[in-house]
C-alpha cells in the first residue's frame, strides 16, 4: 500500500484522533490496529469504568435516598445488567469511531504493525498473512497494558487486572485491591458502592500519592467512612488461592483475604514487537524520546500517548495526536503540558490541574493557598454531597494561580474552569472578582480564590 501521507500504529485515543485530524487536513491516512478501535481507553479503560461509575454513583444516592425524603423499600444490584449496559456503551462508541474513519476516508488495516524501515511497516494479520504499508510519515501510538509482578500470578479469574474486572459476570462478595493509585481507588469506590467488601493494599505510605497532601488525607478518611479498609506500607510476600478465594500475606505477617484480587500497580508500555530496534529510535527513561512537536530522533516518525509521555491520560494522548498530525501535514504545532487536568472518578471525585503545594515549594515559589469547603456551599448541601473542598495554590508575590485541587461533587467538571484560568494566566484576584452564578458548585472555586487573595465571604478566617 503506497501513496500514504501518514501511517499510524494503534487506534487508541492518540492514534484515532491523529488519523481524523490528518484526514481533515487533507492527508491520506492508514491506521494499523490489531484490536478494536478506541484502544484501551474505549474498550478496557475510561469508558467502561465510567459507565460502571455512573451506576455506582446512583447506587450510592439510592442508599441515602431517605436524606432526600424519599423512601425506597427495596433496591437490588443487577450486576449482569450493569455489565451489559457497559458493553452497549462501548459498542456504540467503537462504532462511532468506525463511522468517523469511513467518513474521513481513513484506511484501516487489521493486524500487528512492525516498522522495518523509516516509512515502511510490515503488518501481520490474524490469519498470518503479511501486508506492507509505505508512508511518508509514521505515528506510533501503541499505548500500554496493565503491569504485573510475578508473585501475583494473574489469571483473570481470581486474580484480575482492570481488564478482567470489567469482564466479570457476577459481583464478588469481597475484593482485595492491590495498589492505591488512581485505578485502584476508582475500582474500590465502584465495587464498594455495589455492596462489595473492599480492601485496598498500598505499598507506599499513602494512597493517591501523586495528589496534594490535603486531598490525600481527606480522601483516606472518606473512603474509610464508606467501609473501605486501607492498608498502607503493604509489602506482599506471598499470594495463595483456594476454593474460598485469594489470600495475600504481607511482610508484617498480616493476611488479607478476599473472593477476588484486583491488581492495579501501574501500566507497562507497548514498545515490544513494533520494530523500534530496526530503525534506531531513541528511548529515554523507558519511553520513546520526542520533542515538543511529538517528533522522534527520526525526522518522519512521531510518537504519542503513553509510550511518549509520563501522564498516561487519554486526553493527553489525543492532544498529542493532533499535534503530531498537524506537523506531519505541514501545520506547525507544539505540545503544551502546562494545563493538563487530571480526574479521579472516586466517590467523591478528585480533580487537579497545575502544581500541588509541595511541588510549588520545591520549585522555589513563595506559596499562599486558599481553601473553601463544600460544606459551606449551598448547592452541595442541597445535593447532600458536601464532603470535600476546593484548594488553590498561588504565587504569593504575583498572585498567579499555580495549581487547583478539588475533592468533591462534580470535581471532574469543575476543574476545567481552573484549567482555563491557568491557561490564560489569570490571577487569584481576577478569579475572585469574577461573578459566579448562585447557587452553583462553581462558587466554591470563586471563594477559594477569594480565600487565597483576601478573605472568602462565606468562611470565617
Amino acid at each position: 500500500m503506497q501513496d500514504i501521507d501518514i501511517a499510524i500504529i494503534g487506534a487508541g485515543p492518540g492514534g484515532y484522533v491523529a488519523a481524523i485530524k490528518a484526514a481533515q487536513l487533507g492527508g491520506k491516512v492508514c491506521v494499523i490496529e490489531k484490536g478494536e478501535l478506541g484502544g484501551t481507553c474505549l474498550n478496557r479503560g475510561c469508558i467502561p469504568t465510567k459507565t460502571l461509575y455512573s451506576s455506582a454513583k446512583l447506587a450510592s444516592m439510592i442508599k441515602n435516598a431517605a436524606e432526600f425524603g424519599i423512601e425506597i423499600k427495596e433496591a437490588n444490584i443487577d450486576f449482569a445488567k450493569m455489565m451489559k449496559k457497559k458493553d452497549e456503551v462501548v459498542k456504540k462508541l467503537v462504532g462511532g469511531v468506525g463511522t468517523l474513519f469511513r467518513g474521513n476516508k481513513i484506511k484501516l488495516v487489521k493486524g500487528s504493525g512492525k516498522i522495518t524501515h523509516p516509512g515502511k511497516i510490515e503488518v501481520t494479520k490474524a490469519d498470518g498473512g503479511i501486508e506492507f504499508v509505505e508512508a511518508r510519515n509514521i505515528i506510533i501510538a501503541t499505548g500500554s497494558e496493565p503491569a504485573n509482578i510475578p508473585i501475583l500470578e494473574i489469571d483473570e479469574e481470581e486474580v484480575l487486572t482492570s481488564t478482567g474486572a470489567l469482564d466479570l459476570t457476577e459481583l464478588p462478595k469481597s475484593l482485595l485491591v492491590i495498589g492505591g493509585g488512581v485505578i485502584g481507588c476508582e475500582f474500590a469506590s465502584i465495587f464498594n458502592a455495589f455492596g462489595c467488601e473492599v480492601t485496598i493494599a498500598e505499598l507506599l505510605p499513602t494512597i493517591l500519592s501523586t495528589e496534594d497532601i490535603s486531598v490525600i488525607r481527606q480522601m483516606q478518611v472518606l473512603l474509610k467512612r464508606k467501609g473501605i479498609k486501607i492498608v498502607t506500607k503493604a509489602n506482599i510476600t506471598k499470594v495463595s488461592k483456594n476454593e474460598n478465594g485469594v489470600t495475600a500475606k504481607l511482610e508484617s505477617g498480616e493476611k488479607l483475604k478476599a473472593e477476588k484480587m484486583l491488581v492495579s500497580i501501574g501500566r507497562k508500555l507497548n514498545l515490544a514487537g513494533i520494530g523500534l530496534e530496526n530503525i534506531g529510535l531513541r528511548i529515554e527513561d523507558g519511553r520513546v524520546a520526542v520533542n515538543e512537536h511529538m517528533q522522534t530522533n527520526i525526522e518522519n516518525i512521531y510518537a504519542v500517548g503513553d509510550i511518549a509521555n509520563r501522564f498516561q491520560l487519554a486526553h493527553v494522548a489525543s492532544k498529542e495526536g493532533i499535534v503530531a498530525a498537524q506537523n506531519c501535514m505541514g501545520v506547525p504545532a507544539v505540545m503544551d503540558y502546562g494545563t493538563i487536568p487530571n480526574c479521579i472518578f472516586t466517590l467523591p471525585e478528585v480533580a487537579r490541574v497545575g502544581l500541588t503545594e509541595e511541588q510549588a515549594k520545591r520549585e522555589g515559589y513563595e506559596v499562599k493557598t486558599g481553601r473553601f469547603p463544600f460544606m459551606a456551599n449551598g448547592k452541595a448541601l442541597g445535593m447532600r454531597e458536601a464532603d470535600g473542598f476546593v484548594k488553590i495554590v498561588a504565587d504569593a508575590e504575583t498572585n498567579d494561580i499555580l495549581g487547583v485541587h478539588i475533592l468533591g461533587p462534580n470535581a471532574s467538571e469543575l476543574i476545567h474552569e481552573a484549567s482555563l484560568a491557568i491557561k490564560l494566566s489569570a490571577t487569584v484576584k481576577e478569579l475572585a472578582h469574577a461573578i459566579f452564578a448562585h447557587p452553583t458548585l462553581s462558587e466554591a472555586v470563586m471563594e477559594a480564590a477569594e480565600a487565597a487573595y483576601d478573605k472568602a465571604i462565606h468562611l470565617i478566617s
